[in-house]
């Protein structure tokens, strides 16, 4: 077994990190890839309503990310960013034009004016999902990385099947998770009406999760090892499978809070898989993975900066937990439009 060192906690802090905000903004993502599928004005306002109080708030997530990466694993940032730089732009593109989207869209009630938002609000969610699927799948094939850890190709090859199918993958994951919520989020028959959305959206992310995986075991064999190794892993999958079917069985029993518990527990078990099968690589190298690949170790910041951001840490993160807990707290229930609504 691993000892838990200083970089190996860093490693759990950015993994529990980017499990919240697959979580957390993975549902408002959801909404967004679903919001042109909407019967009318009005659905769509709930729509955005539904995450209006709180998509901000999800997004924090993902700075912590970005910022213990920087912090943590200077190199690993360094690599990142700038070998997927089109990739962030895009994805600052499609945070920018998220946001304004869902700020400008009530503004006018002109028709044109809320459809043109509309679409680019749901195509900005889906960029997103996609990019962030897009650059995991990469990270487990492979980038090319020379023997001084530098990047040495370009955007196209990281437009590749596998990718494709992991960002494809993503947007269906997120897309059922988003209609889970927006049956917790709704009543009436907007309520019944999504509960089929749910049952579409699980049966289209098995059918690709099911594809991905058979991919993975024979072009990403790698992905496997750890599982092997200790056979009590596979207990993951098989939960998370049983959690997503859960979804379904506590919709029929019209439980759709604990249907968006166990959506969000099977996003952070299929996630989990991510780090059991790279750990402790982070970049892996195309060129010589074994001499080249960034790890854990090789790209971490030194002990005492590492001690220091922990203790930041420490207390920051509570902080996001206790003001998140609270948003959610005062938007608890079903969404009621009103003077004050988007």
């Amino acid at each position: 077994m691993t000892e838990l060192t200083l970089e190996v906690l860093w490693y759990l802090v950015i993994v529990v990190a980017l499990g919240f905000y697959a979580i957390l903004d993975g549902f408002d993502l959801g909404v967004g890839s679903l919001h042109l599928l909407a019967r009318n004005d009005q659905e769509r306002r709930v729509f955005l309503n539904s995450i209006g109080p709180v998509w901000d708030g999800n997004e924090v997530w993902l700075v912590v990310v970005g910022g213990a990466l920087f912090a943590g694993f200077p190199d690993v940032f360094a690599t990142v960013f700038s070998s997927f730089y089109v990739f962030t732009m895009l994805l600052l593109f499609g945070l920018i034009f998220r946001a304004v989207s869902i700020e400008f869209r009530s503004k006018e009630p002109s028709k044109r004016w809320r459809r043109n938002w509309d679409v680019a609000f749901s195509l900005a969610s889906i960029l997103i999902a996609f990019g962030v699927g897009l650059v995991m799948g990469n990270l487990i094939q492979g980038i090319p990385l020379d023997s001084n850890k530098d990047f040495t190709g370009n955007f196209l090859l990281f437009i590749k099947p596998y990718p494709i199918l992991f960002g494809l993958t993503t947007i269906a994951l997120f897309a059922m998770h988003g209609a889970v919520y927006l049956v917790m989020k709704t009543e009436g028959s907007l309520h019944e009406y999504l509960k089929g959305w749910t049952k579409q959206t699980i049966w289209i992310f098995l059918g690709l999760y099911f594809v991905l995986t058979l991919a993975t075991m024979y072009f990403e064999p790698h992905m496997t090892f750890r599982m092997k190794e200790y056979p009590a892993l596979f207990l993951i999958p098989l939960v998370s499978l049983f959690l997503i079917f859960n979804i379904l069985r506590q919709m029929r029993k019209n439980n759709s809070g604990w249907a968006f518990i166990s959506s969000s527990l099977s996003i952070f078990g299929f996630l989990s898989l991510f780090p059991i099968g790279t750990f402790p690589v982070m970049v892996r190298s195309s060129i010589q993975p074994d001499l080249n690949s960034l790890t854990i170790y090789n790209s971490s910041s030194s002990s005492l900066t590492l001690k220091v951001l922990l203790i930041i840490v420490l207390i920051g993160v509570p902080l996001v937990l206790a003001y998140g807990g609270y948003i959610y707290r005062i938007f608890r229930g079903k969404v009621r439009l009103d003077d004050h609504s988007y």
